[in-house]
C-alpha cells in the first residue's frame, strides 16, 4: 500500500469524496482504487471559519499499480504485546486493576506467568451502577466508585489516549484497546478517546483474556496488610469489602499498580517504611461553558455544524511564578462527582465516544510544588488536598453538592448566576473559601489574562469546585528494575508517581511486566539490590 496526504478534506467527506480526491492526485482512474484505509485524521481550523480535515492514507490499488507510482509504501500490521512464554511456580501478585494494572497483568497473563490481581472496587458492571446511584442519590460507596473499580478512573472520563510519550509502546496499548473492542477511530485521530461509554466493555474484554491465559482477578479484594521479614516481602493480607473476611497469602513479587487516590494503601506503605516522596502536582476547579461557545471560539463564527465538538488547551505563565493551564478537556461532556471519601468532594470530567452533550467542561488548575504544603511528612501532599476537598463539602452544603460560581462572580464580583451539568447537585456560592489563596489568587489573574484571547462569559460559564486529584502528590521510590526499598514490592502507574493518565499508566505495567518477566527469566528476580 502507498501513503496519500489529503490535506484539505471536506468536512462531509464520504467514500466517493476520497476516492475521487485520490485519484486525482494519483492521476489514474477511480476503478484502480481497491480500497484505502485513514490512517491519521485532524482538523486544520487556522483559516476558520473555513476548517478542513487533514487526512493521511493508505491506499491499495489494483494489479499492483502502486509499485509503478512514486509514493511511499506503508505497512499496516498493528503490533500487539507478544511474548515468549515461561513457567514459573511464582504467580505475580497485581493489586489494582486501573491501567497500569490491566497491561501489567494482561502482559505477564500473556508471558505464562498467570497473575493474581486484586482490585479493591467492583466489576465495571456493578459499578456503573454504584457511580449512577452516587450521581443521582449523593449515596457514595468508598470500595467501587469513580475512582475505585475495574477499569481505575479513566473509565469515568472520557478515555484519553494522548500522551506526551511518544514510542512503541503507547502504539502497542493503543492498539490492544482496539483489539478489545475500542472504535478503530482511536488508531488514526489526533487525540484519540474511547469514551466512558465505550470504555467499560473493552476493560470487561481484557479481564477475559486475562483469565483465559490462567490469570484471576478478585474484585472487592482490597489489600489491608503487608508482612516484612526484615526488608523482604513474605506476604499479603485480603479483605473482602462486602463480608469483611480477610485471607493471608504467602507473596514473592507484589506489582503496586495503585491509583492517585490509594490513600489508605500509601498509609500502609508509609507505615511499613517504604520510601516516599513529596511529588508537584495541580489543583484548581473545573469550568465549564455551552459547546457551542468553544465551537465558535475554535472554529469561528458560522462554522460548519457537521464539525464535533471542539477541545482547546490553554496555559498562561504569571508574574508569581505559577501557571494557569487547562487539562482533561471533555468536548460536549460533563462534570461530574468523584469522591471516595465521605466529607470531601472531587470534581472531574466525562464525555461519552460521540462527544455531543450540550456543554464542555475542562479542569482549570494551577501548579502546587512540595514547598507549599508546609510539612516534610511523604504524604503531607494527600493532606492538603484533604483539607481543600473536605472544606469544599462543607461550602457545599454537606451532601455532596459542589460550590459553584460563575466566572463574572469570581472575577467582577458581579451577582452568581447560573446553572452547569455536574451531579448530584451544587450550590452557589465563593469558591474563594475551599481553595488555598494562591490557587484563587492565581485563577484570578490567569482568567483575566486567557480572556484576552479566549472569551470566557462573564454570567453563563460555570466555575465547579474542585479539582485535586490531577496526578499523586507522592513518589513511591523504586530503582531501575522497578523495586522499591522493600524488597519484592514494586510500585508502578500513576499513583506510584510515575504516569499521568491511560497510555502513560498502562506503558508503566508493561515495563514492569517485562521487568518480572526478565528477572524471572534470569532467576534472580527480587534478588536485586535498592
Amino acid at each position: 500500500m502507498i501513503k496519500v496526504n489529503l490535506n484539505n478534506a471536506k468536512i462531509d467527506y464520504d467514500d466517493d469524496y476520497i476516492i475521487s480526491e485520490i485519484s486525482k492526485q494519483l492521476k489514474i482512474n477511480k476503478s484502480n482504487i481497491k480500497k484505502y484505509f485513514i490512517i491519521k485524521k485532524s482538523l486544520d481550523a487556522r483559516k476558520k471559519p473555513n476548517v478542513f480535515y487533514c487526512l493521511q492514507l493508505a491506499v491499495e490499488l489494483e494489479n499492483s499499480l502502486e509499485k509503478k507510482l512514486n509514493f511511499p509504501q506503508i505497512d499496516l500490521k498493528l503490533d500487539k504485546l507478544n511474548y515468549k512464554k515461561i513457567k514459573s511456580e511464582t504467580r505475580p501478585i497485581v493489586i489494582g486493576f486501573g491501567p497500569s494494572g490491566m497491561f501489567c497483568a494482561l502482559s505477564l497473563a500473556r508471558m505464562g506467568l498467570r497473575p493474581i490481581v486484586y482490585e479493591q472496587g467492583s466489576d465495571v458492571d456493578q459499578r456503573k451502577i454504584d457511580v449512577n446511584t452516587f450521581w443521582q442519590s449523593g449515596t457514595l460507596n468508598k470500595f467501587s466508585n469513580v475512582q475505585f473499580g475495574e477499569g481505575g478512573a479513566g473509565t469515568f472520563s472520557d478515555g484519553k489516549l494522548n500522551t506526551n510519550l511518544h514510542n512503541n509502546y503507547c502504539n502497542l496499548v493503543i492498539n490492544e484497546f482496539y483489539f478489545h473492542g475500542a472504535p478503530k477511530e482511536i488508531l488514526y485521530q489526533n487525540k484519540p478517546h474511547i469514551g466512558s461509554d465505550k470504555l467499560c466493555d473493552v476493560v470487561k474484554n481484557i479481564r477475559m483474556e486475562i483469565i483465559s491465559l490462567g490469570g484471576e482477578i478478585h474484585f472487592n479484594s482490597k489489600l489491608v496488610d503487608i508482612k516484612l521479614e526484615g526488608n523482604v516481602l513474605k506476604g499479603i493480607a485480603i479483605q473482602n469489602v462486602k463480608t469483611k473476611e480477610k485471607k493471608c497469602f504467602d507473596a514473592k513479587i507484589l506489582c503496586l499498580c495503585l491509583g492517585h487516590s490509594a490513600r489508605d494503601t500509601f498509609e500502609l506503605l508509609y507505615k511499613l517504611g517504604i520510601k516516599i516522596k513529596q511529588k508537584p502536582f495541580a489543583m484548581g476547579v473545573r469550568i465549564e461553558q455551552k459547546a457551542t461557545s468553544v465551537n465558535t471560539m475554535q472554529y469561528g463564527k458560522g462554522y460548519n455544524k457537521l464539525l464535533p465538538n471542539a477541545d482547546y488547551k490553554l496555559v498562561v505563565h504569571l508574574p508569581n511564578g505559577r501557571s494557569v493551564f487547562t487539562f482533561c478537556m471533555c468536548p460536549g461532556g460533563v462534570v461530574v462527582a468523584s469522591s471516595s471519601e465521605e466529607g470531601e468532594i472531587v470534581t472531574n470530567g466525562m464525555s461519552n465516544f460521540a462527544r455531543n452533550g450540550e456543554y464542555s467542561n475542562s479542569a482549570l488548575l494551577v501548579n502546587v510544588t512540595p514547598e507549599d504544603f508546609n510539612s516534610s511528612h511523604p504524604l503531607a501532599g494527600i493532606y492538603f488536598q484533604q483539607k481543600y476537598e473536605r472544606l469544599a463539602y462543607s461550602l457545599g452544603g454537606g451532601d455532596f453538592s459542589a460550590p459553584i460560581q460563575c466566572v463574572g462572580s469570581f472575577l467582577y464580583d458581579k451577582k452568581n448566576l447560573g446553572k452547569c451539568s455536574y451531579l448530584p447537585k451544587y450550590k452557589l456560592t465563593e469558591l474563594k473559601y475551599c481553595l488555598p489563596n494562591f490557587v484563587y489568587e492565581s485563577l484570578k489573574q490567569g482568567l483575566i489574562k486567557l480572556n484576552e484571547k479566549y472569551n470566557f462569559s462573564n454570567d453563563e460559564d460555570m466555575l465547579i469546585g474542585i479539582e485535586t486529584r490531577s496526578s499523586c502528590p507522592l513518589t513511591l521510590v523504586r530503582n531501575e528494575n522497578f523495586e522499591s526499598s522493600i524488597k519484592g514490592i514494586f510500585p508502578c502507574g500513576e499513583g506510584a508517581g510515575y504516569a499521568g493518565g491511560i497510555v502513560s499508566s498502562a506503558v508503566d505495567g508493561i515495563k514492569l511486566a517485562e521487568k518480572i518477566y526478565a528477572g524471572i527469566s534470569s532467576g534472580s528476580c527480587c534478588e536485586t539490590s535498592f
